[in-house]
């Protein structure tokens, strides 16, 4: 079972009760502007301030109008009696749907970013814990020098914390209101209406807008969610690679009672990990489909309104439900030191190739004369089976002695402390 944590449920933010509650809000709002422009009288604005919508009296007008705004504003109106006629006065639809929108995604946006600060915190105490675990570091899928479990964390922390900038800025792109009217050119509505509207709800007013908010905003956010999804895309891939058989430096969490297998009882399979690398295309899929959105026919069409009853939800949801399972992941990660040593010491020591070969450059050698000596011991070593620190002791072209070359097979990390260091210094906000 995944931990949800105990933070506002994301499909909530979604609801067809929430989505109604904001648009509410905004017409009371929009008729409490009027008023204060004299044009709503008090006596209809008490009336109107006790509105109500419900779900089930919108969807049954719905059914009839075959418009969820206007069905909203009939249901509205009636719930209040003659008061009823200022609401909606001098608005349009999207007026409605893109500045409730908004608070959707800014609500949402505020959820994914107490994921990932929790889950930047847990890296960032297991990068810290683990600053002197020892491990191969690997490119091009091979074993290349020594590097350590920590540092890995460390790198997937500082990508953490980009992708929190990101969402930050996602977040501020989109909390932006709209009540300018048909086509945006306030013809019906006064701008005050629109800066009261977005004052009161904690949004910026758009600096133009058409009939809609433009939909560059809404393709920054994806992006954001999907640069976030690949950051964890990465992580759950390293973990994957890492848990393979043949390596085997970590292991997902594997819980009493679960089975990796329906045929072979001995698998334990980093499923966790595939489901975050799988649930990213989603993401990235879903981006694509808002960059299609930002062109439109002239001051709107509503070709982008089908698509983003999809894909914004969805994303945040998805995003959402990839950040607790990575956390999880992490939380219970297996990782095993003495197993992570041994793939260190693979071949006698190749790890240690380019410290040969600097150290054989110290005594005047040429470049490639040192590398041909250094790469023919590993040759041996790699195709052969040999130990690769014996095979360089035993050629006379090496000019070290056993205790200096002894020396070189150690790894050489010191200047880490910078990096962690730095790590020290990451900031984590408080909940």
């Amino acid at each position: 079972m995944i931990p949800r944590y105990v933070l506002p449920d994301m499909a909530a933010i979604w609801s067809d009760e929430a989505r109604l509650q904001n648009w509410m809000r905004i017409e009371i709002l929009a008729c409490e502007a009027w008023g204060q422009l004299g044009r709503i009288p008090e006596d209809d604005l008490i009336r109107i301030r006790e509105a109500t919508a419900t779900f089930e009296r919108v969807r049954e007008i719905e059914a009839v109008t075959r418009h969820d705004v206007a069905a909203f504003v009939q249901a509205a109106s009636e719930s209040v009696g003659p008061a009823g006629r200022w609401i909606h006065f001098g608005l349009t639809s999207s007026d409605l749907l893109d500045t409730g929108l908004a608070l959707q995604l800014r609500g949402a946006a505020g959820l994914l970013l107490a994921r990932v600060e929790r889950f930047l915190a847990l890296v960032k105490a297991n990068a810290l814990e683990h600053r002197d675990t020892l491990c191969v570091g690997r490119t091009h899928g091979v074993i290349a020098e020594p590097t350590t479990f920590g540092y890995k964390l460390a790198v997937w922390a500082f990508e953490l914390a980009r992708d929190r900038e990101r969402l930050r800025r996602a977040a501020e792109i989109v909390s932006v209101g709209k009540i300018s009217g048909a086509v945006g050119t306030y013809s019906a509505v006064d701008p005050f209406v629109e800066e009261f509207v977005c004052r009161e709800l904690g949004l910026a007013p758009a600096e133009a807008s058409t009939q809609i908010i433009q939909r560059d905003r809404h393709a920054e956010y994806l992006s954001a969610l999907a640069v976030t999804g690949a950051t964890l895309e990465k992580i759950a891939q390293e973990i994957r690679h890492l848990s393979r058989t043949e390596v085997r430096e970590v292991e997902e969490p594997f819980e009493e009672g679960q089975k990796g297998s329906s045929a072979m009882p001995h698998k334990r399979n980093p499923v966790l990990s595939e489901r975050v690398a799988g649930l990213a295309r989603l993401l990235r899929a879903n981006l694509q489909a808002g960059l299609e959105n930002v062109a439109l026919w002239h001051e709107r069409d509503i070709s982008h309104s089908s698509v983003e009853r999809v894909i914004l939800p969805d994303s945040t949801e998805v995003l959402d439900y990839m950040l607790a399972t990575i956390h999880h992941v992490l939380e219970g990660l297996r990782v095993f030191p003495e197993r992570m040593r041994e793939n260190l010491n693979l071949g006698g020591g190749l790890v240690y190739s380019q410290a040969v070969l600097l150290a054989l450059i110290d005594r005047g050698l040429s470049r490639d004369e040192a590398y041909a000596i250094v790469q023919e011991a590993a040759a041996e070593a790699w195709d052969r089976g040999e130990d690769f620190r014996r095979r360089l002791l035993a050629d006379d072209r090496v000019s070290l002695s056993e205790q200096e070359l002894t020396g070189l097979f150690e790894p050489k990390l010191d200047h880490l402390e910078t990096v962690f260091a730095r790590l020290d210094k990451l900031e984590i906000e408080e909940e």
